[in-house]
């Protein structure tokens, strides 16, 4: 008995061999993104003005999650220019690690926010850049306008590459937050 094989069947086959081929050779891409977060216990504000530096500082020495941290308040004068430089500490590790080193270090990745509410209580202007041009804000200016009350809200956004591509454009979008701290501000 000679052994015929159909022509539909053979297509069929070649098909569904095809079709799974395909499907076991398609699978999610899973994004990667290189780096994880900082750890910050201790933001210090230092605000300059005609000789004298005023600092105010957030403290968490616990992290997130554990004891309410301190915030003080900053109080500022009416329309006068600062130079405002952050620091940035993880003292839950001994020694001491200074993380404004390593945003300095990674400054394509990184980006500080301030955003005043409400925003006519004072402005910010980056006075550092990084390779690309984009703000890191690890020192700028500070301008406040009249008398008043509100917040600063100050992030760190950590914005490493994903996929191997850099993710940093100079916008607070992309990224996740290394701090999110809102000081009490009072312009007096």
């Amino acid at each position: 008995m000679a052994n015929k094989r159909n022509p539909i069947h053979i297509a069929l086959l070649s098909l569904l061999l095809s079709a799974t081929l395909f499907t076991v050779s398609c699978k999610d891409e899973e994004v990667v993104v290189e780096e994880e977060n900082e750890l910050i216990t201790t933001v210090k504000l230092n605000f300059t003005s005609g000789g004298t530096t005023q600092s105010f500082k957030y403290s968490d020495p616990d992290g997130d999650g554990g004891k309410t941290p301190t915030i003080d308040a900053i109080s500022l004068k009416p329309n006068t220019a600062y130079t405002l430089t952050v620091e940035v500490l993880d003292e839950s590790k001994i020694p001491v690690v200074n993380v404004t080193d390593e945003v300095k270090k990674e400054s394509d990745e990184h980006l500080f926010v301030y955003t005043p509410t409400p925003s006519s209580l004072l402005t910010y202007t980056y006075g550092d850049k990084d390779a690309k041009n984009f703000g890191i804000g690890i020192t700028g200016s500070a301008k406040t306008n009249s008398a008043g009350t509100g917040k600063l809200k100050v992030q760190l956004r950590h914005q490493p590459p994903i996929n191997g591509k850099a993710s940093k454009d100079g916008t607070p979008t992309p990224g996740s937050d290394d701090i999110n701290i809102d000081f009490n501000v009072t312009v007096q």
